[in-house]
């Protein structure tokens, strides 16, 4: 019978049918007779006479002539989930030496570019790295790796433990929200979700034995990062900012944040992206589009490290477009990623 209903299509959620959707409460059988109780939630469904009169249709049409149907429908309260939420622990970041996260006070300042391309300097050094993509409403490293469409593995034996096997590329274990979201698909959370999505992109993947782990932060100083920075074992950040001053006064933001007593981070440098425009054709030549050194006075200033400056080049941006990190190569703009990279190591490892 249930089979039969399996055809009656919610036309809000055309993808589900009404016994997917709980709203069957029953079905009484006699001989020569049947009855369907549908279960609708206190809330009114629009659909209601809809649903009763396509379920009658389906019984109508499975049914031998002259039996008598009956659909009736009752009012019940959805049952609460009994499940507590999932539960994390930091077993696997038990071989994971340092996690930094890389942060900014706001959007649009190059953090994401900055955290792929500071990894595969990292792992040109030597060192094991991974990157996980905490960016959850604009998660981009999966575009900047070339690793869109990969089939993220899982690990476990069971659905309760499984663990995320991240990518590998360019010496570096890669996972983001991106890689287990569908392409292209508006992730509408609220923070307790975004919350807890982020905690199993880190927290449940077989990281492994690593000597960095880069978190890509989303922008902002809201609850998220609140809720991160308080469930993982952060060893600190790096602050990415362009130079202009619009940036600098959100970035300081981002530093308080850390630097607040409940937070207590330190702050292992600022990295001032797209400080310069340089044209391909004139490589000598220096154009300050955002103003001049606003993050190497802002790092001066509120007494951080300054790592270094990433000029504005097409190379970085079309390396960014087709999964080619600028870092791979040995162009001057790859060569600042690298020694940003030998900075951030020592002032970690020291």
């Amino acid at each position: 019978m249930q089979e039969w209903l399996q055809e009656v299509q919610h036309p809000a959620r055309e993808d589900q049918s009404v016994v997917a959707l709980g709203m069957v409460e029953k079905i009484d059988i006699e001989e020569g007779k049947v009855h369907v109780t549908l279960a609708f939630p206190k809330r009114p469904d629009p659909l209601k006479n809809y649903l009763v009169g396509a379920v009658e249709a389906c019984l109508y049409r499975h049914l031998p002539g002259g039996t008598n149907i009956g659909v009736d429908t009752v009012v019940k309260e959805a049952a609460k989930p009994a499940h507590k939420g999932i539960e994390f622990n930091l077993e696997q970041l038990r071989e994971v030496s340092h996690i930094i996260g890389i942060a900014s006070g706001k959007g649009g300042v190059g953090k994401s570019t900055v955290t792929v391309n500071l990894a595969v300097a990292l792992a040109r050094l030597g060192y094991r790295v991974g990157v996980a993509d905490a960016d959850v409403y604009g998660p981009s490293i999966p575009t900047m790796t070339g690793t869109e469409g990969v089939t993220i593995e899982m690990y476990g034996e069971n659905e309760n433990d499984n663990l995320f096997v991240p990518v590998e590329k360019y010496g570096v274990k890669w996972l983001s929200v991106g890689h287990v979201s569908q392409a292209g698909q508006a992730l509408i959370w609220r923070g307790p979700m975004a919350s807890t999505a982020l905690k199993q992109i880190i927290l449940q993947t077989l990281w492994g034995p690593l000597d960095f782990l880069l978190i890509d932060m989303p922008p902002g100083t809201g609850d998220i990062h609140i809720s991160l920075i308080g469930d993982v074992p952060m060893s600190g950040a790096v602050i990415v900012t362009t130079p202009q001053a619009v940036a600098l006064s959100d970035v300081l933001r981002g530093v308080n944040m850390f630097r607040n007593p409940q937070v207590d981070k330190p702050i292992f440098g600022l990295v001032e992206n797209m400080s310069w425009f340089t044209p391909a054709a004139h490589p000598e030549e220096k154009y300050y589009l955002f103003g001049k050194d606003g993050g190497a006075q802002m790092a001066a200033n509120l007494d951080i490290p300054f790592l270094g400056q990433i000029p504005l080049v097409q190379d970085i941006r079309e390396g960014a477009d087709d999964g080619t990190p600028a870092a791979l190569l040995d162009r001057p703009d790859s060569q600042a990623f690298q020694e940003i990279a030998r900075k951030l190591a020592a002032a970690v490892l020291s």
